[in-house]
């Protein structure tokens, strides 16, 4: 069933290089266990290769190298570089550019989930696929926004490569393929058993981690069974095992002496008629013997009740439980027909903490103290059983099944495959929340009639001072809260049928084509607790809690075709060409993408190549089918700031103050609206193998995405609505406030109107998706691969990789300016990052040392920019016995943490793209047992 070619002379390392990945195809386990060194030592000149597919191309070729740049990552490199699971291993990509949400983010929408983020475009826009095939997504949406797949419950002990291509190929794969497709290629025809046992912690506390794995497999004359699990635990890090980000008093903009807190008890008194503020406590008592009563509380400068260590209760790594498991099976009839299939499984038990919680009262009338109150309290870890003891609990269960037929027709000309597959991600959360009703009445009782003066009407409570300064025992807590409940499943099932092969000859070479038929249906339920809906008005409202909830199907059917033409022994034109037809509620109706791509080799050890591709996305399921629901974002007013007098763009200015910016509350619900987002990607660049062990290769890439879908900015329609309000834009031009777009505008905004406490503040703000006009992204990325085979000193593989941006542009509406992301000093992408290896073995051991840089950043402040961010990771294993063999890991050798950044005034007070964990040491045990 497989096809073979003889190649002429190459050099050792890309025989090496293409010898590791036809081993997965057409050898068994005893063959994979050879390192590429020791293959390439042994690898005459001339050697007789099995075609195999490689991402970015469904025809079968013996080249690793094609028009467009793939990157791999094989198993061994996962284990030698010591990375835990998949997703570690791809975040050291240079190609890696963008930053996304993560364990440091406990107060998103996804902290348990691990995203990728190629290019800065987003974390939907890199098609993930396993085993060449579509997986489901994690059924809670990134940011509450979009849909991406979640590779943190890919079950590693499985991989056998990752290849990366950064590039468009809708064209071969359909949507979501616009910075690129990370395929991840599973192990089959494994023959033996191998059982790892690893253990790890952390030199600065918490974080103690085990794992096992097994992998194993039997092949017989006409079958074979693959099989692997994995389980993982891992302790929970708090921030207050990190000195530099347990308390206020590590921000670096200000003297420890000086820092402010969070202020963790206050009754304000809002003056009736004058708008003025002043504090109220306990007559008799002063504030000092206040604060005493809670532990964590500490007196402040300016009178009032601070709790330093807010930030101490949030976890900056979650506990996890994870079981991994994976089986494989072929059988061969006769002709050449071969059946498989494949299951994944995967279950995930978390717990998760942000921030303590805290109660604000709404307004109220107390005749007691004879004004209208407003309070402020934090619960301290005390009251509440302790740190970690509202938790909240992550339950994930997934599987992936899929089966199918192969085999050869016409003469043995041609490969088919035909796959059916199912893929299903169930995910459930509790989280410990109060009971509006329960604490407002617990401090303030029942509402006793309304006041109703000139500028609102307030209700009229008893405000019960003593429980309001007294510190909650557990089980009052527990009286006071309630288990707020979300229910996620996310599903795909899709039929494929693929025919590859040679169509005939030309001088140069056989004419190769693929042809592709799939039909797929992506549905998905997200299931929110009633009671945090954002107009819920039953019995029991949770307090300060909104969600979102939604749910949709979409049918999908396509057809492509691809054809790789040898016009010269040195010059291969590939071309492609896909139709994808949708079937939802949205405009997206079908879309026509195509590329093509030239190889040229005038020298057997040199190549130039080069690509161009048209790419398109449909629209995020929840961006089409998001339920309204409810968030807080913090703003700054450019309305009231201008009318004032003030600049809405002096740094540190007026504008930046609590008159003009203060928390609002928005709505978001999806849209139907949406149309397809559409791509143009190009990519050109050599391969050149310098020596027979040594290669570099070069390429430059461009991609520009056009009606790209996001949620409107609040800074940018606040900007706009300001101006339509006022008549003028900043700059002093004249705008027409009646025009369709200020309705527009001014329309999404609710403001409270003026009185003597409000002052036409903002009440509330609408935002949906629509389709933006432009973002655009350029640079280079450069590979430096160098073998050196000794005698007596062993063997050396050194590795280099960097990726250099060039140009990151957007421009949200058409007519827009142009916004330079890439060295704006409100974004924060990377402009750069580097990674490298070195790797030694000599007799039974083996040493690895490699490390990644990423580029510079704004400063927090906006005023320059921040050093750049280097870790050194190590390895060393030594094989003890023929079976055994164990080994000692270091990551982040130096114990390196952020860059220092002076400016950085809000909690975790640095870039969350950074790790906080600190250096990490594991030993490891292996044994073969055949």
């Amino acid at each position: 069933m497989r096809q073979k070619k003889y190649l002429g002379a190459r050099s050792k390392l890309t025989v090496a290089l293409m010898a590791t990945l036809v081993s997965v195809a057409a050898m068994p386990a005893s063959a994979q266990d050879q390192s590429s060194s020791q293959d390439a030592a042994d690898q005459p000149a001339s050697t007789e290769l099995d075609k195999v597919v490689v991402t970015g191309s469904r025809i079968k070729k013996v080249d690793i190298e094609g028009p467009a740049p793939v990157t791999v990552i094989t198993a061994d490199d996962i284990e030698r570089q010591g990375f835990s699971t998949v997703y570690d291993a791809l975040n050291t990509l240079t190609e890696f550019t963008g930053s996304v949400q993560n364990e440091l983010n406990q107060n998103g929408f996804t902290p348990n989930a691990s995203f990728l983020n190629l290019r800065g475009l987003g974390p939907g826009y890199q098609l993930i696929l396993v085993n060449g095939r579509r997986t489901a997504d994690y059924p809670l949406p990134y940011n509450s926004q979009s849909n991406a797949v979640n590779l943190a419950n890919i079950p590693a002990a499985a991989i056998e490569r990752i290849e990366v291509l950064s590039g468009g190929a809708s064209a071969i794969y359909g949507s979501d393929a616009v910075a690129g497709v990370v395929n991840i290629i599973m192990k089959s025809n494994y023959d033996g058993d191998m059982l790892t046992l690893r253990g790890g912690t952390t030199t600065r506390g918490g974080g103690d981690s085990g794992r096992l794995q097994w992998i194993g497999g039997k092949v017989g004359d006409n079958w074979s069974l693959t099989y692997a699990a994995e389980y993982l635990e891992r302790e929970e890090i708090f921030a207050a095992q990190r000195d530099f980000m347990d308390s206020y008093r590590d921000d670096p903009s200000v003297d420890p002496e000086d820092a402010t807190a969070v202020i963790g008890i206050r009754l304000r008194d809002r003056l009736i008629g004058t708008g003025l503020d002043s504090y109220i406590y306990p007559e008799g008592e002063d504030a000092a013997s206040t604060c005493a009563r809670f532990s964590e509380f500490e007196l402040e400068a300016r009178g009032t009740c601070g709790y330093f260590g807010y930030p101490a209760t949030q976890q900056i790594r979650n506990s996890d439980s994870t079981f991994t498991g994976y089986l494989y099976g072929t059988y061969d009839f006769a002709n050449d027909l071969q059946a498989f299939a494949q299951l994944s499984v995967a279950r995930a038990d978390a717990k998760i903490a942000s921030a303590t919680q805290f109660w604000q009262s709404p307004l109220a009338y107390d005749p007691t103290l004879d004004t209208i109150v407003d309070t402020q309290r934090i619960f301290t870890p005390t009251e509440l059983g302790g740190r970690g003891a509202q938790q909240t609990e992550v339950s994930e269960r997934s599987f992936d099944l899929a089966t199918g037929l192969r085999g050869m027709m016409f003469s043995d000309r041609f490969d088919w495959d035909v796959t059916l597959s199912h893929a299903r991600y169930e995910l459930e959360v509790q989280q410990p929340r109060f009971l509006a009703n329960r604490i407002n009445e617990y401090f303030l009782g029942p509402e006793t009639g309304e006041l109703d003066p000139f500028f609102g009407a307030y209700p009229v409570v008893n405000f019960n001072v003593d429980r309001y300064f007294t510190p909650l025992d557990p089980d009052t807590y527990q009286s006071l809260i309630t288990t707020v409940n979300t229910d996620a499943t996310s599903e795909v099932s899709q039929a494929s049928f693929v025919l590859s092969g040679d169509l005939f000859e030309l001088p140069a070479g056989p004419v190769g084509m693929a042809a592709t038929l799939e039909a797929a249906r992506q549905e998905y339920d997200l299931e929110n607790d009633p009671r945090i809906a954002p107009n819920y008005d039953g019995p029991e409202p949770i307090y300060n809690l909104t969600g979102t909830g939604g749910g949709g199907e979409r049918d999908r059917y396509a057809v492509g075709v691809e054809f790789s033409v040898p016009l010269l022994e040195t010059l291969k034109l590939s071309v492609a060409g896909r139709y994808d037809k949708y079937d939802d509620v949205t405009d997206v109706d079908g879309a026509f993408t195509w590329s093509s791509g030239l190889e040229f080799r005038p020298t057997d050890n040199f190549m130039i190549r080069g690509s161009f591709a048209t790419s398109f996305r449909a629209p995020d399921m929840h961006y089409v089918f998001a339920q309204e629901s409810g968030f807080f974002v913090t703003v700054l007013d450019e309305y009231r700031c201008r009318r004032d007098g003030f600049d809405p763009t002096e740094a540190g200015g007026p504008c930046n103050t609590g008159d003009y910016t203060y928390s609002v509350f928005g709505t978001r619900q999806g849209s139907t609206e949406l149309q397809e987002e559409e791509g143009r990607s190009a990519t050109v660049g050599i391969v050149w193998d310098v020596t027979d062990s040594m290669s570099l290769s070069v390429d430059a890439y461009r991609i520009k995405l056009e009606g790209a879908v996001s949620d409107i900015s609040t800074s940018y329609l606040l900007r706009e609505e300001a101006a339509c309000l006022l008549g003028t834009d900043r700059n002093g031009n004249p705008v027409d406030s009646g025009s369709s777009s200020c309705q527009f505008f001014t329309g999404l905004v609710e403001r409270t109107g003026v009185d003597e406490v409000n002052d036409d503040e903002i009440d509330n703000y609408l935002s949906f998706p629509f389709n933006q006009s432009m973002l655009e992204t350029s640079g280079i990325d450069a590979k430096w691969r160098y073998q050196l085979d000794t005698d007596r000193m062993g063997d050396f593989n050194f590795g280099l990789g960097w990726t250099h941006v060039l140009k990151l542009d957007e421009q949200e509406f058409p007519g827009d300016e142009i916004r330079n992301l890439r060295d704006n000093r409100q974004f924060f992408n990377f402009r750069s990052r580097v990674n490298w290896e070195v790797n030694w073995e000599l007799d039974d051991w083996t040493f690895n040392v490699n490390g990644y840089r990423w580029g510079s950043l704004p400063n927090w402040a906006e005023t320059g920019r921040i050093g750049s961010y280097v870790i050194w990771n190590g390895r060393v294993e030594k094989k003890i016995t023929e079976k055994a063999t164990v080994g000692f890991a270091v990551n982040n050798i130096l114990d390196e943490l952020h860059p220092e950044d002076d400016t950085f005034n809000s909690y975790p007070f640095f870039w969350r793209a950074y790790s906080p964990i600190g250096r990490e040491v594991f030993a490891s045990y292996s044994y073969r047992f055949n």
